[in-house]
């Protein structure tokens, strides 16, 4: 499935990122030595200083992705404790699931486990730029938009299919509230198509619904 090759492109991608700035640190301080540097050899050489670099850039740029995260993107909508009839019409529809903040909140929880948090974050971004009726925040937000989740050097970049992104190019050479409406459209289709089964099935559906039924049960 579709979703599923995306959650391990996006596993390989983290584990990627993660290691790429203890080898690029460890080329710059090879000099003259070429390819017998010990950090790209294949001799026992734990030891070696470039390791310990290594090790403190992972953690620098696990640190530093962490904070960006805590400060730049919400950890969640403000919205009221759903209750157990709420939660129990989540599983009617994934319309009725979107529809409520809490809903949205509890599926973008599971989407996190799934390293695919990105297709809730650019839906609600797209929703935000529809609300947007002056031009020059249209045209910024919009930027933003297309850095955060359409470019392929983000690290939060959605999947769309080569249609959509020429949909996406033509229409930023002048940006509206529906700039993206076409690349949204395939992202909530993949998120219910994908997602949503799973969600169902999950922990984190599933240890909610029973909470409220004991709670309604006590009450």
């Amino acid at each position: 499935p579709m979703g599923s090759e995306r959650m391990e492109m996006r596993k390989r991608q983290m584990s990627t990122t993660q290691e790429t700035p203890g080898a690029a640190q460890a080329l710059h301080g090879t000099g003259n030595r070429g390819s017998n540097a010990c950090c790209f050899c294949w001799c026992c050489c734990c030891s070696c200083s470039c390791l310990t670099v290594r090790n403190q850039d992972e953690e620098r740029a696990r640190r530093t992705s962490h904070e960006l995260q805590a400060e730049g993107i919400p950890n969640c909508e403000e919205s009221p404790a759903p209750t157990l009839e709420e939660v129990n019409a989540w599983a009617q529809s994934f319309d009725k699931l979107m529809l409520t903040p809490a809903g949205r909140n509890a599926f973008r929880e599971f989407l996190r486990t799934e390293f695919s948090e990105e297709n809730m974050l650019f839906w609600m971004a797209c929703e935000e730029l529809k609300q947007e009726s002056n031009k020059s925040v249209i045209e910024e937000k919009a930027r933003l938009i297309y850095e955060d989740y359409i470019s392929i050097l983000s690290p939060k970049e959605v999947s769309l299919d080569s249609r959509v992104r020429e949909v996406i190019n033509r229409n930023m050479l002048e940006p509206s509230q529906h700039t993206f409406d076409d690349a949204q459209l395939q992202i909530y289709t993949l998120m219910h198509r994908d997602s949503y089964p799973r969600f169902m099935n999950s922990a984190i559906y599933k240890d909610l619904l029973q909470s409220l039924s004991e709670k309604s049960i006590e009450a």
